[in-house]
Order: C-alpha cells, then structure tokens, then sequence
C-alpha cells in the first residue's frame, strides 16, 4: 500500500474494551503508539467481565481480567472514551479523522469518587444489565465493583428526574458535588493512523426458539445468566438457586447448540459452549456435590490445550452425565415449575423424558449489536451472519479497507486465548503500518520521587472479599480486626475488592496519610495480582518491592470452602506470617540494560515465516533459523487447504518472496541451535551447519518450531499394506500424482489422539477438517466414489467449518459415529485388501467395507526437538509434551521466561489461520521489548556475601541462567598475597530462582525479598 511517511499519525483508534481490545490497546502502546480506547457500555471489560471462571483452569475471570482493566485506565497513552460511540470516519490508511459520540454519564468523571453514596439514596430500583437481569440496580449505578472507569451514571430512561421532572435525591446527596444534570451529548474529533475492531459478541434471541421456553418458564435460563448466578459478585451471592422459588437445583440439564449449528438459525458452531457447559457444570459439582448434572450435545468439541482432559475430568471426577442428542421440547410442571425434557439418544437411539429443576441453554453466540451500523460506518465488509470479513483466510486481521483491522469475536467465533493472540496480530499490522511515527504521540511516565523509610514498620494490611470468592468462606472482617493486633501495622480493614481501580487509589491515599513504609494485601494469587499492587505502591512512592502478599482464596477459601472457622485462623496465620516477612523487607532497585534490537525465530514453517516478516515490517532485524535445507515446514507436504482450496506451495512461495525482498530478515537454512545463553534483551545464540558455528545477538526469541505427524505403528494394520496411510501420507501422494484410491475410501477419526492415559490425550484440531477436505478431493475427481468417515465427534468449530462439513453430507460422504469402546478394525486379506468392520449405531448392527484405501487420521505431536529446546530456552513443556505458555488465558503467546514467545503448533495442534494470527501476535509481543530500547531487570536476584564465600562454584554449576561467574581475587596481607575465587552475581542475567542459595554449603548466598531472615521469622511465626 502507497502510504506518505509526513502523513502518518502515530495513534490507534480501538473499538471495543471487551479483553481483545484491552490486549490490543496495551500492545499498541508497548509498541510506541498513542491509543484511543472507544467502549459503548459505560466500562471496559467486555463480557469476560461477566463470567465466573474460565476453563480449563477455572481461573476467577474477573481476577485475572482486573489487573489488566487497571493497567488500561492508569496508562498515560491509553485515552479511555467509555459511554461512546463512532459515529463517522473518513482519510485513508495512516490519516483518519474520526467522531466520537460521548453520551452523557450526568456525573462528572473528574469529580466523582465512587463512594456510592448516590446509589445508595436513589429511591429508583432497575434491573441490573450487568447481572442480565436477575438482580436489580439503581437508577444511578456504576456496572460492577471493579468497573473502569469506577465513576457512576445515570440512566436517563429510569431516571425520576429525567421522566417526572422530580427528585434530584442523588445531587442533594452526592458529598463531591459530582451530580451534573445539565451535560449533553457531544462530538469529539480524533485523528488516528488506523483502526482496529474488537466489538465482541451478544447472544442470539433465545425466544426465537419458543419450543425451549425461554422468557415463559422461569427457571429456564442461559448460560450467561447461569454465570451470573454462580458468580461471588453476582445476585445471589454465588449462590446456585432457581430464579422460580431461589432454592438450589437438584438436577441442572444443560443443552447444547441452541441456535448453533441450525441452518434455520445460524448454521456456524460457536465454539466455546461445549467447554463453558462443562465448567459449569464442574463449579456446581463443586457447589453441591450431590447436584445432578447432564449435559444434551450433538458432538463433543474439545478441541483446545487442556480441553479433552477437562472434559474427561468432568466425566471421571465430577460425575456430570453427557448424553448425545438433542432436546425437542421442554414443558413445565404448573406446580413445582420443574421442567419436563422430551431429547433423543443417539447411544441407545431411543427418545427419553427427563425431569429437571434447571435448564440452562447454551445460545449460538453472535457479532453484538450496532456492528452491521459499525462496519457501514468504516466502509468493511460483513458476511451474512453480521461477522467482518477478513481480507482472506490467510490474513484474518485485516478488512477490505487498508489500515483497519479487527480482532476477536467480531472475526468469528473463538475462544479468550485466540481472542488475546487476534489482538497482539491485530496490533502488530497496524504497527507495521504506522512504523516511521512511532513514538511521536507517547507521553514519558512520570516517576513518584520515592519516599524516604523510616527505621520503624509502619504497614498498612488490606483483606479482600473478591465478592464472596474470599468472604463467602471465611470472616474477612475478622481477619483484619486480627491484622491491627500485629507489630508493625498502623493500619488495616477488609475491603470488597482490593483489585478493583478506586481501591489502587485508596491504598495510595492510605500510603501518604498515615505515612505507611510497607504494604500487605491478603488476596488471591500473586500469579496475577502482584504486579499491579507494586505498581501501585510505586505510584505513592514507596518502593514496591517493599510490598507483600498473603494469598487467602487459593489457601484458604478455596481447598477449606467447608470449614468456615479453620480457614478463617488459617488466613490469620498467612497475614500474621505476610506481616513478620514485610517488617523485614528492604526497598530493592532495578537495573536498567540496553535491549539488542534484533530477533531471533526458530523454526522456518508458516509460523516463523509470518513472524519474521512481520518483526521486520516494524523495522528491525530477524534472523529466521531452520533445520531442514528449505523454509516451508509441514505446509510443504500438504496440496489444496480448507477452506480456501488454495495451493499450499502458493502460499508458501509468496511467503518466501516477501522475505527475499525484505532486507531485514537474514534466513539461516539446514542448522542446528547449539545453544542459547543471557536474558531478555541481550541473548546469544549458537548456530551450526556444515561450514561451522555462527554466534547471533539478539533481543527477543520467537519459537515457531511446529510439530510432527503421528505414526500409529501398532494400531490399525498400519504398516502392513500399502493401502492403509496416514492423512499426510494421503496428502504427500496426491500431491506427487501416484496414488489411485480406488473406489471406496474410508477415513477414521481420532487414530492415536484423545487418548484415556499418556501423552496424546488431546484433540488435535484440524484432522477432521483435513478428512473431509481430502472426501471432497475424491469425490469431485469422481463422484461415484464411496467415501466413509468413522469419527468419534466431528470437530468443525468456526464461522464456515460447519458449512465445509454439511457440504460434504450433501456431497454423498457417508458418516458413521463410532464410540471410543467400540473402535473400528481393519482386517486384511491374503493380498493386502483392508476391510473395515464398525458398529454403526443408527443401524444398531456391524457393518463391513471393503476398502479400497483406509486413511487415518492421526494426530499432530510435539517436534522431538521440544525436549532438548526447553532446557536451553528454560521453558517449560505440559503434559503432552507441547511448549507450556506463562497464562492459556491471557498470555497465550509469551513464556515466564520474559524475552521468549510461542506461536503455531510448538503450543498445540491448530489451523494454517490460527498459526498466522499466533505468529503475528508473537511478533507483536516480542516487538513490544526491541521498541522500548532498554529494559529493566527483575530485581529479585542473588547476591553473595564474599566473606562466607569458599569459592567452591557450586552454585556457579547448578545456576540454570549462567548468572553466576567465578572471579579470582587477591588480598595483600603484609608481604603475602592471598588469591581466592569467589562467585559474583551477574544481576541483568539473574531471575532469582533460588537455585544458588539451595546449593551453597556455606550459606554465602541470599536472595532479595526471600533473604534467610524473612523466611525463617515467617516460619516462627507459623508454628507459635
């Protein structure tokens, strides 16, 4: 695209605040620009903000979504315009104008202090849109606790004043004065370089499906509305109740596909309810273990990292019930409001009733409203559904329109983590756009001069509710009247929501009044809370490593939910222990590095491919490594792609031709990584090939190593006939021309993956996918073949994998479900002819075909190469042998080990699209530290008392990050000199692993924050 560099704005408009525009808006500003946050609901959030937990890891949704909420409303180069909306656009890419609508809030957002004392006295009750509808609000309201911006409106449609002319309760009352009848509507003008689209999703209409009941029997609800009622913050306290009579369920039915997969309706799957019914139902099994719990599905779709473990887990651990077929209708006992269930079992193929307290449906899940106005206003295009079009398959960020991108549902549907990577994609084209006007629009943060600490502790103690995530299980007001009886507190109280953006304030205020040198907070994980909270002890001045967390959900609350008083002295006894360990803490600084402006990309398929182009398109040097002779990786061997049907060898070359022509990416093919050594910022890596060793110095690593294709050897007379392949064997053959497939062609499903036990209890994502491709293939070179698929469920998850599935039903393709205990065989002949017997469970009866070709469908596996990569990057893989990321909700594409990204199938099985976005999403990440340009250590790191030290290297030996050296030293003692080896710590390189201090049979090595003293008064105070 023709673009003038004098003409480029260094800014970024982003529609949307759900956790795809969050993650957008801070990447973008990590990455040098200005951002103007644009949100219609009156906070950021998004619905994430409305669920309970997430899955697999039943992670607190709003726990781990709040610090990042926070992180939006305190970054100085994040403009927030909640309560607005676009109303036009015009200029091109790098230049458009855009008008805001701001709606009046009729509060004034710089006055107001969200104590809550206007909602308090408002005598107006309204429903509640955060809590759908099952709890009630005020008519001057604030969303949630943990709402930002946490500054209250007024809804003018409920408002007394506003329909009688009368009242004005909350202006008498309001103690700042914040109360201002008087604002309008306004327009504001901003000018931006592009503009990215994260508008989310709303779910479809469940009355249009009347036969459920939904909106006439009252204890018929959704899923959104049942995450609300599980939830701490939601009405009923956490408290799972029937909204008919508010007593808890005894059995809960949930149904499947409502809306979805209907070509009536919408005929796309959603992808995410089949694991949010389960979760579900495991948090209600949790609730009350003696609840029943069934979930109506047409095909298991676990198709995600974790995702058919958590399943099995449900099934196993939890004893939820799952049974495949569909709910015809539901009808409602006048009486006792139970609900009557007339479904189908496509097991046992016969009809069944069953009666249930709850039903919760499952809607097909849609673009959210005001899209199709949205995407007439930015001049994009929509398909039929109201989704976005992307510009091709293969570049599903980008719109018709140059310099607008998307992100998120609003692409189509999809799960948190590929929303999150969609988002840092999203963020790195509009930086390679805008690239020359980095950095001109970035206001410098301003550093609070550190206070001077005095001798003597002085610390503050807050406990938090988190709801009734804490306070339902244990007495929070307890726990902090305990804290005030501790050596050293000044101050302390129990606090609803200690996370949430006013508290940030509170503790600031809190630090400056009563002059506080140490901070606790008694909450959840410092996994994902303690940054925050140090970044907000820096703001007041205070150091922040002089900071400390006790974490009372994880254990207290959570594992002694039953045991109300033990957890309650438990949570004591962690403050008690918090507190001895703050009394000792010293303020600790970090060192600032110089970041080597370059990256490294390991590994040469789609995936790196995509990476480095796009860490070149923003301007700065990669070095693509590759151990094969040629860059291409498995797309190499693959023919036509779904759903495109494009040639995968084109896609490839016109890969190869942006980076020949890109003199920022130098490609290192047929080499071996030898080894990696330093930190972020400032790594070294180690090359070789046939000519001999390279050393590279780079900034930032991005892992695109890819996986392999299964070889079931053992299973299915593999091996054993010529006629019985694998799907990429299927694919390699086709694409060289030697392969007649014969008449009668059967594909079997799920060869070696989903797995009871081992490393391949996963679903790996795109067999199903490839299967019914490779029928279409036969099937249009000869529609007289007979083609079989013996599946276990069809995964075909997305906005057109289903139609790509009905297309091949239409075709002629013949399904057969088989069950993981009733696995097909093949049996071959004297002359290696492969029959194939199945139980088919319409027919009730085995069938038996006599193939002319058997392909299995085996699973992708971790690269080989993962086991000895891990240790040399110190990454950690999971179970399954795949790379493990440092979040699978919202940092899907970084490692704990900072500097180093994760993109492709090195994470787990996933789409050709899917690997782009993650490539380019790993890109945008790793760019976000060469853009900075220096670095700040960790600060955590070992030091050595050299008069204890016997300079035996032990540590040195045992130290995984090489940040240990062994000096020679020399001290003159009259007329003799004295030379000695001690261990120095080499801080820029240190993460304060702890591994020296274990080794040290001297006890010269400490650890800051974790140093001797601290640890073992923690102890004494544990046990007195």
């Amino acid at each position: 695209m023709e673009k003038n560099d004098e003409e480029i704005v260094g800014s970024v408009l982003v529609i949307g605040g759900g956790i795809a525009g969050i993650q957008a808006s801070l990447d973008l500003t990590e990455l040098g620009y200005k951002v103007y946050l644009v949100e219609k609901s009156p906070s950021i959030g998004g619905r994430m903000a409305q669920l309970d937990k997430t899955f697999p890891t039943n992670d607190c949704s709003l726990c781990i979504l709040a610090p990042k909420m926070v992180e939006v409303g305190r970054n100085p180069n994040i403009e927030l315009l909640t309560y607005s909306e676009v109303k036009s656009v015009s200029g091109k890419a790098g230049n458009f104008k855009v008008q805001v609508l701001r709606k009046p809030r009729y509060v004034d957002e710089t006055k107001c202090k969200a104590c809550g004392t206007c909602s308090e006295k408002c005598p107006r009750k309204v429903k509640d849109e955060y809590n759908m509808g099952l709890g009630q609000t005020k008519a001057i309201y604030t969303p949630f606790a943990q709402a930002v911006p946490n500054t209250y409106l007024i809804n003018p449609d409920e408002c007394i004043y506003f329909q009688r002319g009368k009242c004005r309760t909350c202006e008498k009352f309001c103690p700042a004065g914040a109360i201002d009848f008087e604002q309008k509507e306004r327009i504001e003008e901003i000018n931006v370089g592009a503009i990215i689209v994260a508008t989310g999703f709303d779910q479809f209409d469940l009355t249009q499906k009347p036969e459920y009941g939904y909106g006439r029997y009252p204890n018929v609800i959704s899923a959104l509305e049942f995450e609300r009622l599980m939830c701490a913050s939601g009405p009923t306290g956490g408290h799972i109740v029937r909204p008919s009579d508010h007593e808890p369920p005894e059995k809960i039915a949930w149904i499947q596909c409502v809306g979805s997969r209907d070509t009536k309706v919408k005929p796309y799957c959603s992808s995410v309810c089949c694991m949010y019914a389960t979760k579900e139902a495991i948090i209600t099994k949790e609730h009350d273990p003696n609840a029943e719990c069934h979930i109506f599905y047409i095909d298991m779709r676990a198709f995600g990292k974790g995702f058919q473990d958590f399943v099995n887990r449900a099934k196993e651990e939890y004893n939820v019930k799952y049974t495949r077929g569909k709910v015809s209708h539901i009808t409602e006992d006048p009486k006792t409001k139970n609900l009557k269930l007339r479904y189908e079992d496509m097991e046992k193929m016969q009809f069944g009733e069953m009666e249930v307290g709850l039903v919760v449906l499952s809607p097909a899940l849609i673009p959210s409203e005001g899209t199709k106005e949205l995407a007439e206003i930015l001049g994009i295009n929509i398909d039929s559904h109201c989704f976005i079009k992307e510009k091709d398959e293969y570049a599903q960020v980008e719109t018709n329109v140059p310099g607008i991108y998307m992100c998120g549902y609003v692409q189509g549907p999809k799960d948190i983590p590929e929303s999150v990577a969609q988002a840092s994609a999203a963020a790195a084209k509009a930086s390679e756009l805008l690239a020359p006007a980095r950095g001109t629009l970035i206001k410098t943060e301003k550093k609070v001069p550190e206070k001077k600490i005095s001798e003597e502790p002085r610390i503050g103690v807050m406990i938090c509710h988190c709801g009734t995530n804490i306070g339902g299980f244990l007495d929070c007001k307890e726990v902090a009247e305990y804290a005030k009886t501790l050596p050293g507190v000044v101050y302390a109280e129990d606090n609803m929501y200690t996370c949430s953006s006013d508290t940030q304030e509170k503790i600031k205020q809190l630090i400056a009044e009563y002059d506080l040198n140490r901070f606790v907070v008694a909450s959840c994980t410092p996994r994902t809370h303690e940054p925050l909270f140090m970044k907000t002890c820096e703001e007041a001045g205070l150091n922040p490593f002089l900071f400390e967390m006790a974490n009372i959900r994880d254990q207290c609350s959570w594992v002694h939910m039953h045991e109300y008083e033990k957890a309650t002295q438990k949570a004591k006894d962690l403050v008690r222990m918090a507190v001895e360990k703050a009394r000792r803490l010293k303020p600790i600084y970090r060192q600032t590095v110089e970041v080597e402006r370059s990256a490294l990309v390991i590994g040469g398929g789609i995936a790196g491919m995509t990476a480095a182009l796009s860490i070149a398109k923003q301007g700065y040097p990669v070095h693509l490594i590759e151990k094969e002779k040629e860059l291409g990786g498995k797309l190499r061997s693959l023919g036509k792609l779904f759903l495109s049907g494009k040639d995968a060898q084109e896609l490839i070359q016109e890969k190869l031709e942006e980076i020949n022509k890109n003199e920022n990416i130098t490609v290192y093919t047929g080499v071996t990584l030898k080894n990696i050594e330093g930190y972020i910022g400032n790594f070294k890596a180690t090359i070789e090939n046939e000519e001999g060793t390279k050393d590279i110095n780079i900034g930032v690593i991005v892992v695109a190593v890819g996986a392999e294709s299964f070889k079931p050897v053992g299973m299915y007379n593999y091996e054993k006939s010529d006629r019985i392949i694998t799907g990429l064997e299927f694919e390699e053959a086709m694409k060289a021309g030697n392969l007649d497939p014969g008449k009668n062609i059967v594909f079997i499903q799920c060869v070696g993956a989903r797995e009871k036990e081992g490393k391949r209890t996963y679903c790996s994502r795109v067999c199903c996918s490839t299967s019914i491709k490779q029928a279409l293939t036969l099937k249009e070179a000869d529609p007289e073949r007979n083609i079989f698929i013996l599946y276990r469920d069809i995964v075909t998850p997305g906005k057109e994998y289903e139609d790509f599935y009905r297309k091949a039903l239409r075709e002629g393709v013949l399904f057969i479900r088989y069950s993981e205990d009733q696995k097909p065989e093949v049996k071959l002949s004297k002359d290696g002819k492969p029959t194939v017997e199945a139980y088919d469970p319409l027919l009730q009866r085995n069938v038996e075909i006599d193939a002319d070709l058997v392909v299995l469908a085996t699973p992708l596996v971790p690269s080989p190469d993962n086991e000895k990569l891990a240790p040399m990057l110190k990454v950690p893989l999971n179970q399954n042998g795949f790379f493990l990321e440092a979040h699978v909700k919202l940092r899907p594409l970084d490692f704990a080990t900072d500097g180093i990204f994760l993109c492709g199938t090195a994470s787990t099985p996933s789409t050709i699209p899917e690997a782009i976005d993650q490539a380019e999403g790993a890109a945008s990440r790793a760019t976000t530290i060469l853009a900075k340009g220096k670095i700040e250590t960790v600060g955590i790191t070992s030091e050595v008392n050299e008069e204890l030290c016997i300079g035996c290297g032990r540590c040195a030996e045992v130290c995984p990050y090489n940040a240990i050296q062994m000096v020679t030293c020399e001290e003159q003692l009259g007329e003799v000199k004295i030379v000695t080896r001690k261990a120095r710590v080499i801080e820029a390189v240190c993460k304060g692993c702890g591994a020296c201090i274990a080794a040290c049979g001297s006890g010269a090595i400490d650890q800051k924050r974790f140093e001797r003293e601290q640890i073992l008064k923690m102890i004494e105070s544990a046990v007195q």
